[in-house]
C-alpha cells in the first residue's frame, strides 16, 4: 500500500510557475512509476506526465510539453511537478498517483495507477 498526499496548489497568475510536490508513505516507494493528472471542471481527469522508478525517464502530454516537468527524489519519498508558463486552461484540480513498476505499463499510458493522493487545487488567473 502507498499513500499520497499532495501540496503546493494555489492560485497563480498566467505566465507564472507553481512547483507541486507529493509525498508518499511506505519504504518501496523506488519501485513504483509515478504520474500526475489533472481534472478541470466539467472534464475528464488527463494524465500528464510520469517517470520511472529511478527517475532516468519521463513522459509528458503535448498540453504540458515543454512547459512541466516531473522528478524525483526516492530519498525523499517525493514526486514533483515543476509548472511553468502557466496558462488559464491549466487550472485544476491536479492529483499524484502510483502504479508498480513491474505491472506491465509503459510511462505514456494512463493505465493502472491505482494509488491516488486527494488532489491539490491550481488556478491560473488570467
Amino acid at each position: 500500500q502507498v499513500q499520497l498526499v499532495e501540496s503546493g496548489g494555489g492560485l497563480v497568475q498566467a505566465g507564472g510557475s507553481l512547483r507541486l510536490s507529493c509525498v508518499a508513505s511506505g519504504r518501496t516507494f523506488s519501485s513504483y512509476q509515478m504520474g500526475w493528472f489533472r481534472q478541470a471542471p466539467g472534464k475528464e481527469r488527463e494524465f500528464i506526465t510520469a517517470i520511472n522508478s529511478n527517475g532516468g525517464t519521463t513522459y509528458q502530454a503535448d498540453s504540458v510539453q515543454g512547459r512541466f516537468t516531473i522528478s524525483r527524489d526516492n530519498d525523499k519519498n517525493t514526486v514533483y511537478l515543476q509548472m511553468n508558463s502557466l496558462k488559464p486552461e491549466d487550472t485544476a484540480v491536479y492529483y499524484c498517483a502510483a502504479r508498480a513498476s513491474n505491472a506491465g505499463y509503459g510511462l505514456g499510458t494512463g493505465k493502472g495507477f491505482n494509488f491516488w493522493g486527494q488532489g491539490t487545487q491550481v488556478t491560473v488567473s488570467s
